[in-house]
């Protein structure tokens, strides 16, 4: 069984940055290397979950067209975790961001993840 925890949410005015941080454990040491897809999404009241930003085994990077150029992913093998680095947040930002786990090598939408985080409260708000 794998375990995904995240970190680093918080309240923000308009502008601001916020870290979260997502922490793999479980299974046998060097849990994130059996992973494809490390994957932040966001869930806002009323809204279906979107995907924010993707991290592939393979070194591809996907974000949402809403965050490109003010978000960046990172994945580190090493310390079995992926990084969301949030700047110039926008009160749209605001929700519940969830970090997620493929293995698979098809991994299209929610139901293709194995492993959630509880997810952690982004509010963005002056």
């Amino acid at each position: 069984q794998m375990h995904l925890v995240e970190s680093g949410g918080g309240s923000v005015q308009p502008g601001g940055s916020l870290q979260l941080s997502c922490e793999v454990s479980g299974e046998a040491s060097g849990s994130i290397l059996n992973i494809n897809a490390m994957t932040w999404y966001r869930q806002a009241p009323g809204n279906q979950r979107e995907l924010v930003a993707q991290s592939r085994s393979d070194g591809t990077i996907k974000y949402a067209d809403s965050v490109k150029g003010r978000f960046t992913i990172i994945r580190d093998n090493a310390k079995n975790s992926a990084t969301l680095q949030m700047n110039s947040l926008k009160p749209g930002d605001t929700a519940v961001y969830y970090c997620a786990a493929a293995r698979g090598s098809v991994v299209t939408g929610v139901k293709d993840y194995d492993y959630w985080g509880q997810g952690t409260q982004v509010t963005v708000s002056s």
